[in-house]
């Protein structure tokens, strides 16, 4: 399954390492895109850094099979991208696997595609999640339909856990 990972610095390190390990694990391709391609992206702890594969500009979603984003500040920053928002919003429309957690739901917000779903975040993206109509939840892991959300870092183990079980669920023709 081909993954496209929305990441840009200060991203929550274990966040994104540690998925990103399971997918690759998996057998899943994973393919970190940011804001310009080639840019080195920095967790905010300091203890993972990474490069942007691709840029934003460089990719169109209908080439991948879901959708990773990490939480820290990097969906923060994402969101003030029109084609992050756009390429987001691209996987609901297509019912295609999105897994965020932490602060990722921010892109969700921005992308429009929260309302009336169920799911989970960061404490205080919980609230904002409500204003914009989502049914919250405070608990480890989420998944609503074809969405897989977490809360912190601590959740990672359940949010890989749930995540992989729908990407096994996608049927092979669309691998």
């Amino acid at each position: 399954m081909r993954i496209a990972c929305l990441l840009d610095s200060d991203f929550e390190d274990s966040e994104f390492k540690q998925p990103y390990d399971a997918f690759l694990k998996e057998g899943h391709r994973v393919t970190v895109i940011g804001l310009e391609a080639g840019k080195e992206l920095k967790g905010k702890k300091g203890q993972v850094t990474t490069k942007a594969e691709t840029g934003i500009d460089q990719v169109s979603p209908e080439q991948f099979d879901a959708l990773f984003i990490p939480g820290g500040s990097s969906p923060d920053h994402l969101r003030a991208n029109p084609k992050m928002v756009s390429f987001t919003k691209w996987f609901f429309d297509h019912e295609k696997p999105v897994l965020a957690i932490c602060h990722g739901p921010q892109l969700l917000i921005t992308a429009g595609v929260v309302k009336g779903r169920t799911l989970t975040a960061w404490q205080t993206i919980q609230d904002d999640l409500k204003q914009v109509g989502a049914k919250v939840v405070d608990q480890e892991v989420v998944v609503d339909r074809n969405l897989v959300t977490s809360r912190k870092p601590a959740d990672i183990p359940a949010f890989i856990r749930e995540s992989s079980k729908l990407l096994e669920k996608v049927p092979v023709a669309s691998r």
